[in-house]
């Protein structure tokens, strides 16, 4: 699904008008129309039994909400209608929507935050309408305003919180919150979804987040450029390379993890048993000697070598082996459970120097570019692709600061011409050429240790059995949240492991391959 920007949005408005001569007072009465129908389907009781409260802006995200509570009103609602802001700053839209309200008998009423029988009716409102401030929302909402203070009320009421275009507060372009931001129960947006409405805190506080046609040319719709998108389940089939009837192991891919130290024999065989259980033909295993014991007795279907050893971890001495093997396969998995010593930040560096295969970095694999990332910038014209969070992130040089993750992972992967997958909630993945994919599946079932490591395993299967780097890479985290999704309906999001994610795969492989037949 395409995710837009404010300012793709009001372009998009503006062609409607000038362009296609739709009258604007239209394009708001639809979506009045579609807001208040979202609050009907949701109030708890018939009509008459219920009542509303619209708190809105001067507007046009506001003239929505007017607008809205005029038609709950002639639905048999009791409905009072909040201004938050000044009556003279209406928009030519918005008063037209205050005059219509006006002649049913409601009138808009100016929020006063000391107004006590305001507060009392909004807390026992039935349900309660967002419509204060747009996508247009660039700054802090102000401590201490009348504005603040309608985001705190709304918060605290009972009510389910239906959102007009956009919860209030929520940044359109990033999901940051500017200030303080409303907690909605239902987003009904309009054309397109908004970018901020699928990362950050923004996915968070929109809740059920709908799109609706309110007239705008489809199009007009289909002509915008959104080069962010979120992934769906479509995507993820079409990731998935196509099996051979008479292939064998050596059609399939052959993927290289390398990694581990003593204290981490887990992160390297999750890494490998996501790459086995996901299809990979054949998975090679290279650790510190130390451990490769341990490796072997856990293996069955991955195979593991040793490799030299510097106290319990990759020694440097490693790398002419390491590169051999890796001569004979499609992919190196680089980094799980690695330590970050010198001697291993050295072998991590030259491999990535010296090898043309494409590499999935990940972990303390990442962390050994703090300081050195022109080797990143020297892999330009081959695949590298880096799974780091936000810290191993920052510490490769990423920027976080803004709180834009999707604007933050572009940047990095058109710098440095990788492919990025910023993992977290509603994980970003970045290509080389500034498109960027969010992730739809997941839950905090995931945020364990180890679930990072059957990520890395997954993509480089995907990228050794011939998918593209980019569907690779967002399509590896949709299948991988949605593993995770899988293995939380049977076991409570506490109680998923990392291999309860893995052990998922099968049924999510077969739920897309059903979807491609």
């Amino acid at each position: 699904m395409k995710l837009a920007t404010a300012a793709q949005m009001r372009e998009l408005d503006r062609r409607a008008i000038e362009e296609r001569r739709i009258p604007s007072i239209d394009l708001m009465e639809r979506a009045a129309a579609e807001v208040a129908q979202a609050a009907l389907d949701l109030l708890p009781d018939r009509p008459g039994k219920c009542r509303a409260a619209a708190f809105c802006g001067a507007g046009n995200n506001g003239g929505d909400g007017i607008g809205a509570a005029r038609l709950l009103f002639l639905m048999g609602l009791k409905v009072r209608v909040f201004l938050v802001g000044d009556y003279d700053r209406l928009t030519p839209d918005a008063m037209e929507e205050t005059g219509r309200l006006s002649e049913c008998g409601v009138e808009l009423e100016a929020f006063d935050p000391e107004d006590k029988s305001q507060a009392a009716w909004a807390r026992s409102c039935h349900v309660i309408i967002d419509a204060v401030f747009g996508v247009g929302l660039s700054r802090d909402i102000a401590p201490g305003s009348r504005f603040a203070a309608a985001v705190d009320l709304i918060n605290q009421c009972r009510g389910t919180v239906v959102a007009a275009d956009i919860a209030s507060g929520v940044e359109a372009d990033t999901g940051r919150v500017l200030g303080r931001a409303v907690r909605a129960d239902r987003t009904v947006t309009f054309s397109l979804e908004k970018i901020g409405q699928a990362v950050g805190d923004g996915a968070l506080l929109s809740g059920k987040v709908t799109v609706h046609d309110i007239g705008i040319p489809a199009a007009l719709v289909r002509q915008v450029p959104c080069p962010v998108q979120t992934v769906e389940a479509d995507f993820a089939a079409a990731a998935l390379p196509p099996r051979k009837k008479d292939g064998h192991k050596g059609d399939f891919g052959k993927v290289l993890v390398a990694g581990g130290a003593v204290g981490y024999t887990g992160a390297p065989y999750l890494t490998a048993s996501a790459a086995v259980r996901s299809g990979c033909g054949l998975v090679y295993l290279g650790v510190p000697e130390s451990i490769w014991e341990i490796e072997t007795v856990r293996c069955v279907s991955a195979m593991p070598f040793p490799l030299a050893d510097r106290r319990g971890g990759l020694s440097h001495r490693a790398l002419p082996e390491l590169l051999e093997r890796l001569e004979g396969c499609d992919v190196l998995a680089l980094g799980p459970g690695l330590w970050r010593r010198e001697s291993t930040r050295r072998l991590v560096l030259e491999v990535l120097r010296q090898t043309e295969k494409p590499v999935v970095l990940d972990a303390d694999g990442i962390n050994a570019l703090e300081g050195h990332i022109d080797i990143l910038d020297r892999r330009r014209g081959r695949v590298t692709i880096l799974t780091p969070h936000d810290g191993e992130f920052a510490r490769a040089g990423g920027d976080l600061s803004r709180g834009d993750r999707v604007g933050a992972a572009r940047a990095f992967a058109r710098e440095h011409g990788c492919v990025l997958v910023l993992k977290g909630h509603r994980t970003v993945t970045a290509g080389p050429e500034g498109n960027v994919l969010v992730n739809t599946t997941g839950n905090s079932g995931l945020a364990k240790g180890g679930s990072g490591d059957a990520l890395t395993g997954l993509i480089a299967s995907l990228l050794a059995q011939g998918a593209s780097p980019v569907m690779a890479a967002a399509g590896g985290a949709w299948i991988h949240g949605r593993a995770g999704d899988i293995a939380a309906e049977a076991l409570t999001e506490y109680c998923v492991t990392p291999e309860d994610v893995i052990a998922a795969f099968p049924r999510v492989f077969s739920e897309l391959r059903e979807k491609r037949t």
